[in-house]
């Protein structure tokens, strides 16, 4: 005689056909009890006895069939330039709180701004069931499904785009080494790649003009490595301290090419804030953790993400929402700024 449930083997990954032979049912109604599919009248013990066996052998309802029936697979798509500490990662983790908060699963692709990768996404997405996506600092040329941009470098019509204030950091930054008497103030321009780049920098022109600061080309640095590290403006400072200028602050395109900063001033035997003011941006984790803590405009980031998923639900949902969403910054003030001090020359040492 052949045992019940002799048809599954253990170690094999159950199918509904299987499943189905087993409990001596049809396919369309374990399929019907297991997806909660209304319209049908079925008996709560066979509902009972159909649960368990799917518990029993770690039978799982295929999403795609699901999405295939219309209903949902709850899976989204997260497009980000990189993976690792810093803005991603705290934007992401925003957006990861309020999807699980919401039962939607997602992954994480990412692009380092290729824009052909950016460009294939999307369709690959959607052929494997997402249902949306939140992009973090890319440039979409389209969106074939519900999508939400953080930091998008593009506008596209009926998709809302989560950004920031720039002009009022500016003018918390530039207003608060203002009122510590600098003058002689180091502007960075962020990579070209960055979404925030141009924005932030023709934001902090306008503050600064509006302040009466010089800014003086030699003491502008352009950041071009395609880097996250602090490593990205350590050759900038390097070179303005080996060409002997002088200078009481800078104003940095972000946190880590503040770090960089500091790094290669110590370096020069220079103290920060003692003899340089350090301003950073974004506020990332470990921002108040450096030596010395850094002074810095903070970018409501998790905030950010989780106001991102939060569209990006109710877009699926069909709402109409509007197209820009803009947060505003707040200056942290630590330990990396103080009052100026005239430095010459000659106190710069070379290196």
């Amino acid at each position: 005689m052949t045992k019940k449930g002799a048809g599954i083997k253990p170690t094999a990954r159950p199918s509904l056909k299987m499943l189905a032979e087993y409990l001596k049912l049809s396919p369309s109604t374990i399929s019907f009890v297991l997806n909660d599919a209304p319209g049908r009248s079925i008996p709560e013990a066979t509902r009972q006895r159909i649960r368990e066996a799917a518990e029993k052998f770690n039978y799982q309802p295929s999403r795609i069939a699901q999405s295939l029936r219309g209903k949902g697979m709850q899976t989204i798509a997260i497009l980000l330039p990189e993976l690792g500490e810093g803005y991603h990662s705290q934007v992401l983790s925003g957006l990861g709180d309020e999807l699980l908060q919401h039962n939607y699963f997602y992954f994480t692709v990412h692009h380092r701004h290729d824009q052909q990768l950016i460009n294939s996404y999307p369709p690959m997405l959607q052929a494997r069931g997402v249902e949306g996506i939140l992009a973090i600092d890319t440039h979409l040329e389209a969106a074939p499904m519900p999508t939400v941009l953080i930091a998008g470098h593009t506008n596209l019509a009926g998709v809302p785009n989560i950004g920031l204030d720039h002009e009022a950091g500016a003018v918390q930054a530039l207003q608060h080494l203002y009122d510590l008497g600098h003058r002689s103030i180091v502007y960075m321009h962020g990579q070209p790649f960055s979404a925030d780049s141009d924005l932030r920098w023709n934001a902090t022109m306008k503050v600064a003009a509006d302040l009466g600061l010089e800014v003086r080309k030699e003491l502008t640095i352009y950041l071009d490595k395609h880097s996250n590290s602090p490593e990205v403006s350590y050759p900038g400072i390097h070179s303005l301290l080996h060409h002997k200028h002088t200078f009481t602050a800078i104003l940095c395109f972000n946190d880590v090419s503040a770090m960089g900063s500091i790094r290669a001033l110590h370096e020069a035997g220079l103290n920060v804030p003692r003899d340089v003011s350090i301003v950073g941006f974004d506020d990332i984790q470990s921002a108040a953790y450096q030596v010395p803590s850094l002074t810095t405009i903070r970018q409501p980031l998790q905030e950010m993400g989780s106001v991102a998923a939060r569209l990006l639900l109710r877009k699926l949902a069909g709402e109409s929402l509007s197209d820009v969403v803009t947060l505003r910054p707040e200056l942290i003030v630590r330990e990396s700024t103080g009052p100026a001090r005239t430095l010459r020359p000659d106190e710069l040492r070379a290196i």
